[in-house]
């Protein structure tokens, strides 16, 4: 049954057709980290996303995918998912957003370090719909752990605001500080956030990327490089 359940997962998860966010592996060498997130199923929509962290080695021909599903618990010690799948499908019918894109020299180091972080992600086993912990927990681990990615999260992250018994962290890009109690009360500010005021898991900020505010998100695009502008690198034959 579980070996089943397994097999399903694209299927009980909502996966569906991409939305040309990612580039294709088989024309693209260079190694690729993106971050995407995109509304959440039924009314939980209304308040909040889910997100993923995508990577893409060096000459890989798939996408890496690392998100944590809370339901995965009913059937597994882990709510951790690493798995290949297009990074840019959308989810439950929602289009997803992409929230940071590094490409080219030095991200093959960022891959690696991603990697391990999601292996000392210290909440696998646990899932909270709110506070957290939860998926944008796990985004925001990962943006702790390799601030270079620079992820810039909206506010409807909900979750990327927990950061357990702690009371002062960096915030969820790795940049800046952050203090949080609980993930339900908190202040922080950095560089890629800008200043970022928590009250009960309703986020309100004014940043590069734009406001951000809660149900809406954002008001403004991600402040990270345009992926548009970048030449791909032609897979060798």
């Amino acid at each position: 049954m579980r070996a089943l359940l397994i097999a399903m997962l694209p299927c009980l998860t909502g996966i569906a057709a991409a939305a040309d966010l990612a580039p294709d592996p088989a024309q693209v060498r260079e190694p690729v980290v993106q971050v995407y997130g995109a509304r959440t199923k039924g009314a939980k929509g209304l308040f909040g996303v889910h997100t993923w962290v995508a990577v893409k080695p060096t000459d890989a021909r798939e996408w890496t995918v690392y998100e944590v599903i809370g339901w995965r618990l009913r059937y597994s010690d882990s709510a951790l998912v690493v798995r290949n799948r297009d990074p840019d499908a959308q989810w439950f019918g929602s289009e997803p957003e992409l929230y940071a894109d590094k490409r080219g020299a030095g991200v093959g180091d960022l891959i690696r370090r991603i990697d391990q972080a999601a292996k000392s992600y210290p909440y696998a086993a646990e899932y909270t719909l709110w506070p957290g912990p939860n998926s944008n927990t796990f985004t925001a681990w990962i943006g702790r752990a390799v601030p270079e990615i620079g992820i810039d999260l909206p506010a409807t992250a909900i979750g990327k605001d927990f950061i357990g018994s702690s009371i002062f962290s960096r915030a969820p890009s790795g940049r800046g500080v952050q203090v949080s109690l609980g993930g339900l009360l908190g202040l922080s500010a950095s560089g890629v956030e800008g200043l970022e005021l928590n009250i009960l898991s309703l986020n309100f900020g004014i940043s590069g990327s734009g406001i951000k505010l809660p149900l809406i998100g954002r008001i403004g695009s991600p402040s990270f490089p345009s992926a548009v502008a970048r030449p791909a690198v032609p897979a060798a034959n």
